[in-house]
């Protein structure tokens, strides 16, 4: 089925034009089938873990470092701060991270509850403290310790970032935290709260995916989960399939882009345009 389109006007050009709109969209093509591909992909892996062969994902230091560090903060007889970023959970960008720095919050409480820690969780957006909340006290009541869920060790502190950051400060020199875990989206509070955490001699475990703020958490704490590892990370402790299928799948798709990257490379290096036109198709 094809449309004719005639008398197009452009808004910087006073000239007219005919344009012939077929059902495919050219130059979208090439993109549907690597995204078909990644989709493909996915669902095969997800079925493979459904009939009892889910991925591995590979160990990780910083995430294993986080019993480590929940362990050191027992032993010093100091509580265990674990925050989530900044971000909510319907930011395009952020969210994602938002909803992995929570699942690793649920992992966190977990060991807490089991080791005998206390467990501080520092929340700035009001939509996302009720979930918070309920991670926290599900890891209680799941263990039989739902009468030693203290509902203000979650503690809701500022919509404002530097109010939150700047609160988030006070209580971690206030309580001496023994270790201050981090994984989520963070922007500018990020080199505070990290140097803050070392000051008061906290283990700290980060993670977040803006590239920005990367750098920070390295030189500043002592395990960084860096970029997409935090995504890994929420697959790791949950040993969710799904989640692991999701990593393989979207792993599927880095590969067909650096193999895209390389052969585009090596034909434009002999004169070839031809990686270009199909992209374009």
């Amino acid at each position: 089925m094809v449309m004719h389109v005639t008398s197009c006007r452009k808004k910087k050009e006073n000239r007219r034009c005919n344009t012939e709109m077929s059902f495919f969209v050219t130059g979208r093509i090439f993109g549907l089938l690597c995204l078909t591909a990644i989709m493909g992909a996915v669902t095969y892996y997800i079925r493979r873990a459904e009939g009892g062969k889910p991925m591995e994902v590979r160990r990780m230091a910083g995430i294993d470092a986080i019993t480590e560090a929940i362990g050191r903060a027992v032993e010093m007889g100091r509580p265990v701060f674990c925050s989530h970023g900044i971000s909510d959970m319907r930011n395009a960008t952020a969210g994602p991270q938002t909803i992995a720095g929570l699942s690793v919050l649920s992992h966190v409480a977990d060991q807490c509850v089991n080791l005998g820690a206390r467990l501080i969780v520092p929340v700035r957006n009001v939509e996302v403290w009720p979930v918070a909340t309920d991670i926290v006290e599900t890891a209680y009541k799941a263990a039989g310790k739902g009468d030693e869920f203290n509902v203000d060790d979650v503690a809701y502190l500022s919509s404002d970032q530097f109010g939150y950051s700047s609160n988030y400060l006070g209580m971690m020199m206030r309580e001496k935290a023994g270790a201050n875990i981090m994984i989520g989206a963070y922007w500018a509070e990020s080199l505070q709260l990290a140097e803050t955490g070392n000051r008061v001699g906290a283990m700290q475990v980060a993670g977040t995916a803006n590239t920005h703020q990367i750098a920070f958490f390295v030189v500043a704490t002592d395990y960084c989960l860096i970029g997409e590892e935090i995504f890994a990370a929420a697959a790791y402790v949950t040993e969710d399939p799904v989640f692991m299928s999701s990593i393989a799948g979207q792993d599927f798709g880095r590969i067909i882009a650096v193999t895209l990257m390389i052969l585009g490379t090596i034909l434009f290096t002999f004169g070839s345009d031809a990686l270009l036109q199909l992209m374009e198709w």
